[in-house]
Parts: C-alpha cells; structure tokens; sequence
C-alpha cells in the first residue's frame, strides 16, 4: 500500500509513483491517439465530407450516452472501494479480536501456556495473509504441524480451539470464562470466510466486460465526433479521455481484491507486524 500527506496534494500531480496509472496505459495511450491523428487525417485532407455527412451526426450518440456513461463508471468504481473498505475493516476485525483474546488469555492461563497462543495468534493473521495471495510460506512449527496441502489457516484456528477445550477439561479454564472467549476463538474463522467471500467473489464476467467494450467503442468513436471541430488538436485530448476513462477501470480491478500486492491492497504484512507486536506486548 502507498502511503502518503493527503495535504500535500499539489506534489503529488507532478509525481509518478508505482500506483500511477500512466505507466500501463502510456503505450495505449500513443497508439490511440496516433489513430485519432490518421482517422482526422483522413476526414479532414483526405476526404473532405460535405456538411450534410452522416459523419458528423455521431457527436448527438455521444452525448446521449455519455451520461449514462459516466453513471456506469461511478458505480464500478464505488463497488470496487466497497470491497476494499470491507476487507480493511475484517482485518481490523481481526486485529481487535486478536487483542481481546490474548488480553482474556493473559489473566485465565500459566505462562507456559499463554507462550502456545503467542506463537499461534500471530501465526494465524500470516497465515491467512498468504492463504488470501494462495501462497504457503513455510514457518518453524514450534507447536502446530501443518499440513500444506490443507486449509492453513483452518488448521491453527482448530490448533488453538483444541488447546482451549483441553484446558478447560483440565479445569484451567472454567465453563464461565470458556463462554467469555468463545466470540474471539469463532472470530477467526468467521474473518477468514468474510476475506474468501470477497476474494473468491469478483465482479460478475458479463459486466467486467461490457465496461471495456464500453470504453473501447466510445474512444475509439470519438474521432469521428470532434474531427471536424477540433482538428488535429484532438490527438492529445482522445489520449487524455482515454488515460481518465482507462484509469478508472484499472484502479477498480486493482482494488477490488484488495489482499494482494497491488500498490493499492491492504497492507497486510503491516497489519501482520501489528497483531504480532500487539501479543508480544501483553
């Protein structure tokens, strides 16, 4: 995740970081605005239509559509932040619960035992970090074995519930204070499918594509709207519509799973270090 002074907005128009759309679409954006340069050409020098071209009617379908248009993007757009904000707010469910379950823990178990789910709580928020990138990063298993080819993080939420009933059978923890923590041991699992709902779950095919298709004919149909007005002054302007239009699309497939690597995803392996720390503490 890029971090950054939301005040500090002017330096960041004229800084291009690793999150800017412009590096992918730069290539897209020459070659489109070399065809507009060739489609102005053609009906400007070349053919020279009359008024009365059918041509230059098109502009009246643009500006019937282009607010519906706009619609269309806006929504992309605020579903995809929707995912977003709702996978950043199951990980800060995560770590809240992480922190209550240890607080709990920290005054109901010995020290020894309390060392079992130091290493078993942080363990888990990697876990289900690498599971979310379908990742497996292998760990010293100081006291859970895992099996790679499972479920990873099932298999540490089902490590500490077993070590938590066994206490209880041995009358460490009693069926009052064994009900206190019960929220907080569900809770992990509860996260992991919440994550797995949104990762799993993308923006329906058929509409992920009419978007680009969308966005594909309206730019490329452009030329042959503003040509006559605008003359070759339309070559930058086509490459700046597409770069906004473009953008937009990019910047909602790449947060719309929001537990990768992406400049834009959560930061998880901060959230990771956090709960760690957080444990170590108490």
């Amino acid at each position: 995740m890029v971090y950054y002074n939301p005040k500090e907005w002017f330096s960041s128009i004229f800084k291009i970081n690793r999150a800017d759309t412009v590096r992918e679409l730069f290539p897209l954006i020459l070659a489109v605005s070399a065809y507009a340069g060739v489609v102005t050409y053609l009906l400007t020098d070349v053919w020279e239509l009359p008024d009365n071209s059918i041509l230059k009617k098109v502009s009246f379908i643009h500006q019937t559509i282009g607010f519906v248009f706009s619609l269309l993007l806006a929504f992309r757009i605020n579903s995809a932040y929707d995912r977003w904000w709702e996978g950043r707010k199951i990980w800060g469910s995560l770590v809240n619960n992480s922190r209550n379950f240890a607080i709990k823990l920290k005054h109901l178990v010995s020290e020894q035992d309390m060392d079992f789910f130091k290493f078993a709580i942080p363990f888990y928020a990697r876990s289900l970090k690498n599971h979310l990138r379908d990742e497996y990063v292998p760990e010293e298993q100081q006291y859970i074995v895992i099996d790679p080819k499972k479920h990873v993080p099932n298999q540490i939420a089902s490590a500490m519930v077993e070590r938590v009933y066994n206490l209880n059978r041995a009358q460490v923890i009693n069926p009052e204070q064994l009900f206190s923590i019960t929220s907080e041991i569900t809770s992990f699992t509860d996260n992991c499918g919440a994550c797995e709902r949104i990762k799993k779950t993308p923006i329906p095919f058929s509409y992920n594509v009419f978007i680009k298709k969308f966005i594909f004919t309206y730019i490329m149909t452009l030329p042959f709207t503003w040509a006559f007005e605008l003359k070759y002054l339309i070559v930058p302007i086509i490459g700046f519509v597409l770069f906004v239009f473009a953008s937009i699309e990019i910047l909602a497939e790449e947060i719309e799973d929001p537990f990768g690597r992406d400049a834009n995803d959560l930061p998880l392996e901060g959230i990771c270090d956090t709960i760690r720390k957080n444990i170590e503490e108490l």
